[in-house]
């Protein structure tokens, strides 16, 4: 089984130009699926059987969807033809976002200066977690408060913005952290590349040191921010910049979640009819 995935995914790499991060979820979904079917060659109905109980068993939008994209490239790559469906995506809400006083008690959590340019730049850039770990020093121009993102999801690159505040910090860090342009931003203990796991850690460990009652993870300090933004009044344009999405139907989540923004525009510019 290894090896054939090991050959699909280069496959995928070389002939398709799909990225690494895409293919090892691929691989991961095939592997699920050959395991439950004992089989690595199988069938159009084994695979609708293998998607009926993925159904049954309540599966993700996004992982059913993933499985498919997967199963279907891995029949292309087999030389045969497979078309399945796609479940309708769910409008999703978002909730238990941390306010602003409650991201303030994460950064003044922090321990150290590295503890907090990490969760200071997460919080005001609102980056991804894996875009955060790839940041170099060059990317950051403190001067102008901006952040150079190179190879975001979807290989796109942008420049998005921080504040005056954060990048003291960050100063701050690389002054006691010397560091060359092109070395990382941010490394372990170890002096290697800064990790999403690290970073899953650090943002669990500064809530512990807090009252906060909420499951923080790193993408949720992302959704904050969108969400923040949004109740000062910010154009949902510039969020859909920040965020780095490439459809403004991705950014539309927050309005349909936080339709607070909405209700203040429509009382400053209800028509007055009595």
């Amino acid at each position: 089984m290894k090896t054939i995935l090991k050959e699909f995914g280069e496959w995928l790499l070389v002939r398709k130009g799909i990225g690494e991060i895409t293919i090892r979820g691929y691989r991961a979904c095939l592997q699920a699926m050959f395991r439950r079917i004992a089989t690595t060659e199988p069938t159009t109905e084994q695979v609708e059987k293998y998607i009926v109980w993925m159904y049954e068993k309540k599966y993700s939008h996004s992982h059913i969807t993933n499985t498919s994209l997967a199963i279907e490239w891995y029949f292309k790559w087999r030389g045969k033809h497979l078309k399945l469906g796609r479940p309708r995506k769910p409008k999703t809400i978002i909730k238990d976002v941390l306010t602003e006083a409650e991201v303030t008690r994460l950064i003044y959590a922090s321990k150290n200066c590295r503890e907090k340019a990490i969760i200071s730049l997460l919080a005001y850039s609102g980056i991804r977690n894996r875009e955060l770990c790839q940041l170099r020093v060059c990317d950051i121009d403190i001067g102008d408060n901006l952040l150079r993102i190179l190879g975001g999801k979807g290989k796109r690159d942008r420049l998005i913005h921080i504040s005056g505040d954060c990048s003291r910090i960050v100063l701050e860090y690389l002054t006691k952290h010397q560091r060359t342009p092109e070395d990382y931003l941010f490394t372990t203990m170890r002096g290697l590349q800064y990790t999403e796991w690290a970073l899953r850690r650090l943002t669990k460990v500064l809530c512990k040191r807090t009252t906060i009652q909420k499951r923080v993870y790193p993408h949720l300090i992302r959704h904050s921010l969108a969400t923040n933004l949004l109740r000062r009044g910010c154009h949902l344009n510039l969020i859909q910049r920040q965020l780095g999405h490439a459809d403004i139907t991705s950014t539309m989540v927050y309005a349909r979640s936080f339709p607070q923004r909405l209700q203040q525009q429509y009382h400053l510019y209800i028509p007055s009819y009595i």
